[in-house]
């Protein structure tokens, strides 16, 4: 194993322990310091977590031995403090969206290409042993040739702490904050998009907090709470997806299932690492009963949030794309806002940027690396 990688966290709010937890799991990752604009809450997370330095953005920034920066701020921060990162030389690997609008995501692409450093964007869920299961899956041919797929979400969050309204707000919303998961996990398995259309609406206008400390309070609501859209894959596929916060009382719809010509696969929750995954096949199907074959896992389940810096980590030691990459982020962002596009203009838009699947992961790796 190479000299470890160096790491340091700009944003230390709650998804910093996963990340802090997640990049220790792998052998070539160091989490060596911890930056916040509230130093005592860097202070409290750098005690928590045996992280040996707090700093602030610029010292961090400046230091000469961090080469991965993990952006973790708010998302109407991630344009301006990737690209001050970007600048100072370091490898970025951004919290989703990579940017919130495509203007600014294009800049960071663009300084990063500049710069001769690598940019990265969460989520990494599809690296996990769920989704790349699924993925091998598709790839083995055990559904055949893919002909569409279905992807859900739905809750309905109502706020509470104003430190959070920004989930509410642009750069965020039900379809940047949860849409990357789904949309990044159905071009790991199905290749690009090459247009989209939808509709979307702000169902209501605000919301009244119905519990808690801050029970009474009303929060807006800003960008819309529900979308629907239809994908075509450059491979042939179409696509449904539905991303919704006006979902009062849960669902029973799957969170992504692939139909192919010999069988259809049930997808797990991309919103995490692990399975099940699960096949049914023409001869699994009788007369009212529907018989589902759960597949065994062909990679671990172990990794977590972090896969995604340690693939960037291998990338630049040893000379290979990474996985996680600022290309792909932005072909997911440009499929997400044109829904919005779309329902405002009622056509189809075409998606101007295209991007190759991720390789897959080597099966059979050592735990805590990603290279055999």
């Amino acid at each position: 194993m190479a000299t470890k990688v160096k790491v340091g966290l700009i944003g230390t709010g709650t998804i910093s322990k996963a990340y802090i937890n997640g990049c220790r799991y792998f052998d070539i990752l160091e989490v060596a310091a911890c930056a916040d604009l509230f130093l005592d809450r860097a202070q409290a997370v750098a005690e928590q977590f045996n992280i040996p330095k707090i700093c602030t953005v610029e010292e961090l920034l400046a230091d000469p031995e961090i080469q991965i920066v993990i952006n973790l701020t708010v998302p109407l921060a991630h344009a301006e403090v990737s690209l001050a990162a970007i600048n100072a030389g370091k490898h970025v690997y951004s919290e989703k969206p990579l940017a919130a609008t495509l203007e600014d995501a294009q800049r960071l692409l663009e300084a990063a290409r500049e710069k001769g450093v690598l940019l990265g964007c969460a989520p990494d869920t599809f690296l996990g042993g769920g989704l790349q299961t699924a993925r091998k899956a598709i790839d083995d041919g055990l559904i055949g040739e893919p002909t569409a797929a279905v992807a859900f979400w739905g809750v309905y969050a109502q706020g509470g702490d104003p430190r959070h309204d920004f989930f509410f707000q642009k750069g965020a919303g039900t379809m940047l904050d949860m849409g990357p998961y789904y949309v990044t996990a159905l071009i790991n398995l199905l290749g690009p998009i090459r247009r989209v259309t939808g509709s979307t609406r702000i169902s209501t206008p605000e919301r009244e907090v119905q519990h808690g400390e801050f029970k009474g309070r009303r929060v807006p609501m800003t960008v819309p709470t529900h979308a629907t859209g239809t994908m075509d894959f450059a491979s042939g596929p179409i696509g449904t997806i539905m991303i919704s916060n006006d979902v009062y009382w849960g669902s029973n719809l799957p969170r992504i299932e692939v139909y192919g010509s010999k069988g259809l696969l049930s997808v797990p929750d991309p919103n995490f690492h692990v399975g099940p995954v699960k096949l049914l096949t023409p001869g699994e199907v009788q007369w009212r009963d529907v018989v589902w074959k759960e597949l065994p896992l062909t990679h671990s389940d172990k990794v977590t949030r972090g896969v995604g810096v340690a693939d960037m980590a291998y990338a630049f030691t040893y000379h290979r794309p990474h996985r996680a990459s600022g290309e792909l982020a932005y072909h997911a962002l440009e499929v997400m806002t044109a829904f919005d596009r779309a329902s405002d203009s009622g056509q189809h838009i075409l998606i101007e940027s295209q991007v190759e699947r991720p390789a897959p992961l080597p099966v059979g790796l050592p735990e805590g690396q990603l290279d055999t």
